[in-house]
């Protein structure tokens, strides 16, 4: 089972269905927010959708070893990050984050990306993990940047937003790239 110290005041712990009702509450507080850059949240309407998706996550984790984490801040839920899909013909995973709108700013997904990174390539041996963010989407596009991803390309009209399509900006890390940057830093993929 997947969990990890991110700082003093943060942790990351996979998600299981007894936190279906604290995940419901971040996200109905935060639609406006998430709703933004996140095709999904007018789709989760209850507890028990909640509680459905943890449960898909966690046979995604029994099937293939993708899962998705819950992120606390100080004791609360303030975001998701998730490993999915793992391809191990290929040994390439996609990362996902969101974050409430209260607890941007603290360099939270950040380290949680870190940490999920380190987990994906020194970890589960894979040899690429990527970033998929709206071209607009500035703020979330920072995160892969300032941890030495590689802008790959843009995949054009790829998400339906609610009424609109949106291009996204690939950005790609492998895992020789990632071990040399730790070693750059004198220690662990944990920089």
């Amino acid at each position: 089972m997947f969990s990890e110290e991110i700082g003093d005041d943060a942790e990351l712990r996979m998600l299981q269905p007894h936190h279906a009702e604290e995940l419901y509450a971040l996200v109905d507080a935060n639609r406006e927010h998430l709703r933004r850059w996140l095709p999904w949240v007018d789709a989760v309407t209850s507890v028990d959708m909640e509680r459905d998706f943890i449960q898909a996550s966690l046979g995604g984790f029994a099937r293939d070893g993708s899962f998705v984490a819950g992120l606390w801040h100080r004791g609360h839920i303030a975001g998701a990050i998730g490993l999915d899909p793992i391809n191990w013909a290929n040994r390439i995973a996609s990362i996902g984050y969101f974050l409430g709108e209260i607890s941007q700013g603290k360099g939270l997904i950040t380290r949680a990306c870190l940490a999920m990174v380190d987990y994906s390539l020194v970890e589960l041996k894979l040899n690429r993990v990527e970033i998929h963010v709206a071209t607009e989407n500035h703020r979330s596009q920072a995160i892969p940047k300032r941890l030495g991803f590689k802008q790959e390309g843009i995949l054009r009209q790829v998400e339906w937003l609610y009424d609109h399509y949106v291009d996204h900006i690939v950005f790609g890390m492998l895992a020789e790239e990632w071990h040399e940057l730790a070693g750059k830093t004198n220690g662990g993929g944990s920089r």
